[in-house]
């Protein structure tokens, strides 16, 4: 009896280590891209000059984002910022400036993340990059410090769970619907060092921009990565993008899962995480009517041109937000930016009051842009609502869609979108 078929992890893991790696094996990895960002980097600054660092191995493979704190908001952080600049000129890596955008658009945008490859991030969100059918997770500090000396890293190569999507979308529903499900099904440590690899007849609606929302969730439920198999979309979105050459890893037949998770997209609703807890979710009805008086758009999970769209389809026919609303506006990347810049978006944002905040993280972790009051309920297009999470303790964040996100946007209180898409 031969062993069983590879999933796509282990067929990438098995290709970065150079040997034939099974779940539950250690493998020492050749990493193809790392990312670190002005919230990881200095420490891991601190870990390279403490290993004897000198020079970076592999230059090339290393990018780092002034993401976090864009722009700078104190003294002590634009040294900080100076201390990473002078690191990237000294060394020849790549530096993403204040108003970039976030490091993990840009590492997608910048063709860094390709099918089969192993990217990573001192950021857990790097998990995003598996939309691209690559081996994406987050690493520690220490860990990007050893990857800047040698160019590789340790690894379990972690089990997957199977993750069906079959269907359509109704209208109204979205990826960040499809992500909430999911943690409400899995909880926050269902998939917890687990590879989520996503098959089904649905994925071939979901655009490169869809799929990099549950790529990017999949860390909310404890996964290691969240991997998508390549198809056209892939490869049309890489043309012109992509760094160097690379090919496609599909797991096989008899290939082996920890579990299985099956989703019927017709039989959705529009959902909300509730505070504190990515996992508390309930159908967005539960919730109706429900005072709001910050709305949330951006973030790498909600900040791309289509999150703003699905958005827009909500907003495009009220006048301004509601009174006692604050709508904030984050890109993830000046592209986007630029994007929404030349459709007219932007202006549309502007129109109805938005605040618009320079391409980066923003609010989303509390460490720069619009930080909210006291008692104030945050309804957001992000991937986390733990107590704390904007900056402020005090302040209640609600998980949703765009489109949900914007239907508060217009009323001033948790609602149905379906109530304004036909």
């Amino acid at each position: 009896m031969g062993m069983a078929g590879k999933t796509i992890s282990e067929k990438i893991l098995s290709a970065a280590s150079g040997r034939d790696a099974r779940a539950g094996d250690l493998v020492v990895c050749e990493v193809d891209h790392a990312l670190g960002t002005d919230g990881s980097m200095p420490m891991a600054l601190d870990y390279f000059a403490q290993m004897d660092g000198r020079r970076v191995r592999h230059p090339g493979r290393i990018a780092i984002a002034l993401d976090h704190y864009a722009p700078a908001p104190n003294p002590k952080t634009s040294a900080l910022h100076d201390r990473l600049r002078a690191f990237a000129a000294a060394q020849g890596v790549a530096l993403w400036e204040v108003g970039d955008g976030i490091g993990h658009q840009l590492m997608v945008e910048s063709g860094r993340a390709v099918p089969g490859s192993l990217v990573v991030g001192a950021d857990s969100h790097a998990v995003t990059y598996g939309a691209l059918n690559a081996f994406a997770t987050g690493i520690g500090s220490s860990d990007l410090a050893a990857i800047m000396l040698c160019g590789r890293l340790w690894l379990r190569v972690p089990e997957s769970i199977r993750v069906t999507l079959e269907g359509e979308l109704p209208v109204g529903i979205y990826p960040k619907d499809v992500a909430l499900a999911l943690a409400k099904r899995l909880g926050a440590d269902g998939a917890t060092y687990r590879a989520m690899e996503f098959h089904g007849s649905g994925l071939a609606r979901l655009d490169l921009e869809d799929r990099l929302v549950l790529s990017n969730l999949c860390v909310e439920m404890g996964a290691k990565c969240g991997v998508f198999p390549a198809d056209e979309k892939t490869l049309s979105y890489l043309d012109g993008r992509a760094r160097g050459p690379f090919a496609c890893v599909a797991p096989d037949a008899d290939a082996s899962y920890a579990g299985e998770v099956d989703v019927d997209l017709r039989r959705l609703t529009p959902l909300l995480a509730l505070p504190h807890q990515v996992d508390r979710v309930v159908p967005i009805t539960e919730a109706k009517g429900t005072p709001v008086q910050m709305v949330y758009l951006g973030t790498c999970t909600g900040g791309r041109v289509r999150d703003f769209h699905q958005a827009l389809a909500v907003l495009r026919n009220a006048p301004r937000v509601a009174r006692g609303v604050q709508l904030v506006v984050t890109p993830a990347s000046r592209e986007v930016l630029a994007a929404l810049a030349r459709d007219g978006s932007l202006q549309k944002f502007v129109e109805l009051g938005a605040v618009i905040v320079t391409p980066g993280c923003g609010s989303c972790c509390g460490t720069c842009g619009a930080i909210p009051g006291d008692g104030v309920r945050v309804i957001s297009t992000a991937n986390r609502n733990f107590k704390g999470r904007m900056g402020n303790a005090k302040a209640e964040i609600y998980l949703a869609s765009p489109a949900s996100c914007a239907a508060a946007a217009v009323t001033g209180k948790i609602t149905d979108p379906r109530e304004f898409l036909s």
